[in-house]
């Protein structure tokens, strides 16, 4: 059976920074990457890369920023006032708010999002709410798990289901 659409796709992968080589993260064997092909919750090109492959086959392949997470973005960077981030006596948690921490956050629509702070000030914490991978270009190495058609249920949900049946969170 070959990668193509409503198939459900298990992988292993090793994710590295195609500039720098650095490991940004990698899968294992009790935990592969499992998804429902041609759905569109994956990276477009990463699926463009798989298809027509078959259990055991491997693949690698990189992925330019622009088609991955994007560019870095300056309208995604946020001056918000560190009253924000103030407990009941006003006083700033720095176990949970430092330089370099991820921060989930909500904007007015109450969209979650996940900012990177920057730097902090007396008055304002910068936040970077690019996604962490945004302007990195992306080497993906792996090899195939399982492919197998999409049960009816899985495709009326529009995602795979692991092997213990049907979990949302």
């Amino acid at each position: 059976m070959t990668i193509d659409a409503n198939m459900v796709v298990s992988l292993n992968y090793k994710l590295t920074n195609h500039k720098t080589g650095e490991k940004i993260e990698e899968t294992t064997a009790e935990n592969p990457m499992l998804f429902l092909y041609g759905v569109g919750s994956i990276i477009p090109e990463f699926e463009e890369n798989i298809h027509g492959k078959k259990v055991g086959d491997s693949f690698s392949f990189a992925i330019a920023s622009e088609n991955a997470y994007g560019e870095k973005n300056d309208n995604q960077i946020a001056m918000i006032p560190i009253n924000v981030f103030h407990d009941e006596n006003g006083n700033l948690n720095v176990s949970e708010i430092f330089t370099g921490a991820i921060v989930p956050m909500s904007d007015n629509e109450g969209n979650h999002l996940r900012g990177t702070v920057l730097e902090i000030t007396d008055e304002i914490v910068k936040m970077d709410f690019n996604h962490p991978l945004a302007g990195t270009d992306l080497f993906f190495e792996g090899v195939i798990l399982e492919v197998r058609p999409a049960t009816e249920e899985e495709l009326e949900h529009g995602h795979a289901h692991g092997p213990n049946g049907h979990h949302h969170h």
